[in-house]
């Protein structure tokens, strides 16, 4: 008694994978003659990428990355194994960014990423970047650089 191996062809049958093949072929197909006619600029989309998102950053992600230290990982005191982002072990010559309220480390580019996506807490454990006691110092400098004369006040939580 063991595993029967036909479980491909009761989840998706034969005749559903070879009709996806055959639109994935055309779609190479018609990819390949609009190049070949050098229309291959009506192929290039008009939203911005994850990649390209380092063109469309914020004023407070820009002023969270001048806050937050950058270090190389050799310079650390007992560090993690591995970032949390991207699950690749730490080298001894990686720039990493330390949170100062929660104390956890990410590589520059990971946290820099996780930023650009406007996120203001730690991808770990959710506490904010910037702490409570320097909200308010944060957003007067926040208000001066987006050209706001008067900034609201901080409400407490």
């Amino acid at each position: 008694m063991g595993f029967p191996t036909g479980y491909p062809e009761v989840v998706l049958p034969k005749l559903f994978m070879h009709l996806l093949s055959l639109l994935g072929f055309i779609r190479e197909l018609i990819t390949v003659l609009l190049c070949y006619l050098g229309l291959h600029d009506f192929l290039q989309p008009d939203i911005a990428w994850p990649d390209r998102i380092s063109e469309f950053q914020s004023v407070s992600s820009l002023l969270i990355r001048d806050i937050l230290p950058v270090v190389k990982f050799s310079d650390v005191v007992d560090p993690p194994e591995s970032c949390a982002v991207c699950l690749y072990e730490f080298e001894t010559e990686d720039e990493i960014r330390r949170l100062t309220n929660c104390r956890h480390i990410f590589h520059r580019g990971c946290l820099d990423r996780w930023m650009g996506y406007h996120q203001r807490t730690c991808p770990l454990c959710r506490t904010p970047f910037i702490p409570y006691d320097m909200q308010g110092a944060f957003n007067e400098i926040l208000c001066a650089a987006s050209g706001i004369d008067e900034c609201p006040p901080i409400t407490p939580l």
